[in-house]
């Protein structure tokens, strides 16, 4: 998570350019470049590496011990898909530097936030409350409301790759405006129907509270980043705040998401 919001803070500051090398780091080893070096967005846009650097590592952790000590071979299998995924990251985030394409960032943004599922998944499937719950055969209710978190998810993830088109190249507003009424939508239902099936059952009602108050923060973050990046007004104010609105909107539609 921390990563998430150290590469928003890249893209706000305009960082992104700042290393005009890869994968060294102005002819240094990456792990090697002085301190002293870390100023203005070099700060930014080295701390990303570093920090992105620490996550590839722990996933390989992770993934060893997946394998070491998971009796599921689909857990697994999903650790090695992770370990494949931080490694894609990391790469494209490198050729984004070298080749100069609008796409990659676009691209690696959007794995960004899948990879975070990915990982968070994992930590629910070996969490102990889902070892211990029994996986019946669902009910009716438990298919219906099963096919409404997963379009909603997809919603929720088309609005992600939307709003990294917007984030950096300015375009599709309009879809972004869109998918947020179609997300509200849906978390929405979701939220009533949990509540209509499943009455005051805390596994299913807390985490679609938890969603709905997400929701509300995230829409109240997208106005003000509206505010500040699309109005004339947005532009009179202070350049810390209008960078924390932006990079705080892009996190919690990570939260969202998980």
């Amino acid at each position: 998570f921390p990563l998430l919001f150290v590469g928003g803070l890249v893209t706000s500051t305009g960082s992104g350019l700042a290393v005009p090398d890869w994968p060294t780091t102005f002819g240094y080893n990456m792990f090697l470049y002085p301190w002293s070096g870390m100023v203005g967005g070099i700060f930014y846009e080295h701390s990303h590496r570093l920090l992105g650097a620490f996550v590839g590592f722990l996933t390989m952790i992770l993934t060893g011990w997946l394998w070491l000590q998971e009796s599921r071979p689909w857990l697994r299998w999903l650790g090695c898909v992770a370990l494949g995924a931080v490694i894609l990251q990391g790469v494209l985030g490198g050729l984004r530097v070298v080749l100069l394409r609008e796409t990659l960032a676009i691209i690696h943004a959007c794995l960004a936030q899948a990879f975070f599922g990915l990982v968070a998944s994992i930590a629910l499937f070996t969490s102990p409350g889902w070892q211990l719950t029994p996986h019946l055969r669902p009910t009716a209710a438990g298919r219906r409301l099963w096919r409404l978190c997963l379009v909603t998810t997809a919603l929720i993830y088309a609005q992600i790759i939307v709003g990294a088109v917007l984030r950096h190249t300015g375009l599709r507003l309009d879809a972004h405006v869109l998918l947020a009424i179609a997300v509200s939508l849906h978390v929405l239902l979701v939220v009533a129907h949990v509540r209509r099936q499943y009455g005051d059952h805390a596994p299913f009602v807390r985490p679609a509270l938890l969603l709905a108050g997400l929701l509300g923060l995230q829409l109240a973050l997208g106005l003000g980043a509206y505010l500040v990046k699309f109005t004339a007004a947005g532009y009179t104010l202070d350049a810390a705040l209008r960078l924390w609105v932006t990079t705080a909107h892009l996190v919690m539609g990570a939260l969202v998401f998980v």
